[in-house]
């Protein structure tokens, strides 16, 4: 079918040349009439025909740009020739050429074109159309890539900021519901048919909840707590959504539905769901995708954060077993201890001291301080299992040698290769005075504060425990008047270096001149002035691990506050 009409001399070479164009190619006046167009603007255009408006026939994008174009003030009467000398000067195009003029671009049908105009001398612009269809999509698929790709990081690094379960499970809801729905709920495994909830909606508030649901009510809800792969979303009847996955402050019925696990290390983390409203566009496959890939990310995260929570319970369980116990008066005598780990941010290390109050008020209770080879945590594993022993040697109390010998048969049978010393001092309080037997196992002798500021020596020696097949022990008896004193320390208090220049010990010296200023103070103070006076000699200098207890004799006073309230506590 010729499309061309009869024109002005030269147009039969115009539309041999147009005719056999690839491109679309239509040619109209100032007033937005066509004057010619090709085969394949015919095929394009199919309504167009020479005589036709364009605003009539084309899209708006290509009327409106012809008729801004034509009303350009440029545009008019062809201008008289120029015999000048100038004008006569090459100037690389004739005025009677044509002149590009400009371009635009929008949609026919379901293609999208770039239209270039090019003005000729009398006004009248020929469109060239360009099917850039195949360009477009793939500068748009390349551009939602990158913002896929780009969304992606930037969640990851949010949900692994955070090692807490509820606030990545939040932020979880949070992202899914801004970038990916209009609203997004997630429900982690419960115990039989309760699970924690998480939902939110668009930019709103994340609602969290703990929901009594029946998994098999929703399609596909029960597989994916189970792990297994998430149904199409297409498979899922929007209208089959119970109440409860529904947040209140969704509007509009649910138009689309997305059901994809969130997977953990060995076991699901969790369901994600993804609900759309009636008046959006449904999930399509790629869209189903990318909230798998989404959903992978977060359930990482949430897995590590509960693996987190979990190791966290634990070493908090362990950790109050191995910290020191807070001590206080037993049977009219007062206990009081100290501790201070080596490094800044520890709170166990190799030193350690117990007290084990005796079944009655007669009774003898044992305070055990010990000093293990090395410090930190690997120390403080090798003083539980220590500890633990004595407590299960605690029927032999009465006697130290065996209860040490006991122990250093433990320790030589066990895996570990450090070596402990040790202290027992075993306490009674009689009418007037605290009776003591003291033996020390490879560790420094305690010292007595006697009223009058007098410090003296514990008799007692003995053999590392650990190291020797058999041990020899010393045990020592010694009697506290009201108001004196029984100090036991490890090493760490006089092998302290600092002062002055750094690099001097604290020592023995020192340590005896600041518990003879002690003479007559309850047992807490003693224990917060050693430390004190440790402390300020190290400053900020590094140290071994610390530990101090002190057995007092109470004044009788404070003795009979303290056994009354004690016989008033177990009549309680």
């Amino acid at each position: 079918m010729d499309t061309t009409k009869t024109s002005p001399a030269g147009s039969l070479e115009l539309r041999t040349s147009w005719a056999s164009a690839p491109y679309p190619v239509v040619l109209a006046d100032r007033s937005g009439t066509v004057v010619e167009l090709n085969t394949a603007a015919s095929a394009v255009f199919s309504a167009l025909s020479p005589g036709d408006r364009l605003s009539d026939r084309v899209p708006e994008w290509l009327s409106e740009a012809h008729r801004r174009l034509s009303a350009d003030d440029t545009v008019g009467a062809p201008e008289a020739p120029d015999t000048s000398d100038a004008a006569a000067e090459p100037t690389g195009r004739r005025a009677e050429e044509p002149r590009a003029a400009g371009s635009s671009s929008g949609q026919v049908g379901d293609r999208s074109y770039e239209a270039h105009a090019t003005r000729g001398s009398d006004g009248d612009v020929v469109w060239w159309l360009v099917d850039d269809t195949d360009r477009r999509l793939a500068e748009e698929a390349l551009h939602g890539e990158r913002q896929r790709t780009s969304f992606l990081a930037e969640a990851s690094n949010a949900l692994l900021s955070s090692l807490n379960v509820n606030r990545c499970m939040e932020v979880t809801a949070q992202l899914a519901a801004t970038h990916l729905a209009d609203a997004a709920v997630i429900i982690a495994p419960g115990k039989g048919r309760r699970h924690p909830m998480t939902s939110c909606v668009g930019s709103g508030e994340v609602v969290r909840s703990i929901v009594d649901i029946d998994t098999t009510s929703m399609p596909g809800l029960a597989e994916a707590l189970q792990g297994f792969p998430p149904v199409p979303s297409r498979w899922i009847d929007p209208a089959s959504a119970p109440e409860w996955v529904v947040p209140e402050e969704m509007d509009g019925a649910v138009g689309s539905v997305v059901i994809t696990p969130l997977p953990g290390h060995g076991t699901p983390g969790g369901v994600l769901v993804l609900l759309r409203t009636s008046g959006r566009t449904a999930f399509s496959e790629d869209a189903e995708v990318f909230a798998r890939l989404f959903a992978a990310r977060a359930g990482a995260a949430l897995a590590a954060a509960r693996m987190y929570a979990e190791q966290s319970s634990i070493t908090t369980t362990l950790m109050r077993e191995l910290l020191p116990p807070t001590l206080h008066q037993v049977n009219g005598v007062e206990f009081a201890g100290g501790y201070r780990a080596s490094g800044q941010s520890d709170r166990v290390g190799g030193d350690f001291y117990d007290v084990h109050p005796g079944a009655g008020e007669d009774q003898e209770s044992l305070a055990v301080l010990g000093d293990v080879c090395g410090k930190g945590l690997e120390a403080a594993v090798l003083t539980g299992k220590i500890r633990n022993t004595l407590h299960a040697l605690l029927p032999l109390a009465d006697d130290h040698a065996r209860m040490l010998r006991l122990l250093n048969t433990a320790l030589l049978n066990s895996h570990h290769t450090r070596f402990a010393t040790l202290v027992l001092a075993s306490a009674s309080r009689r009418e007037d005075h605290t009776r003591l037997r003291v033996t020390s196992a490879g560790h420094p002798a305690p010292l007595v504060v006697r009223r009058d500021g007098t410090v003296e020596e514990a008799e007692t020696s003995g053999s590392l425990v650990g190291v020797l097949r058999s041990i020899k022990s010393t045990t020592t008896t010694i009697d506290l008047g009201v108001g004196e004193s029984c100090l036991l320390f490890t090493d760490g208090i006089t092998e302290a270096r600092g002062g002055p220049l750094g690099d001097e010990m604290f020592g023995d010296s020192r340590l005896r001149e600041a518990l003879s200023e002690c003479a007559g103070m309850p047992a807490e103070a003693v224990v917060e002035r050693v430390q004190m006076l440790a402390a300020d000699w190290v400053g900020r200098g590094r140290h071994d691990d610390m530990a101090v207890v002190a057995i007092t004799t109470p004044r009788p006073d404070v003795f009979s506050a303290l056994t009354r309230g004690a016989t008033g506590r177990r009549r309680a």
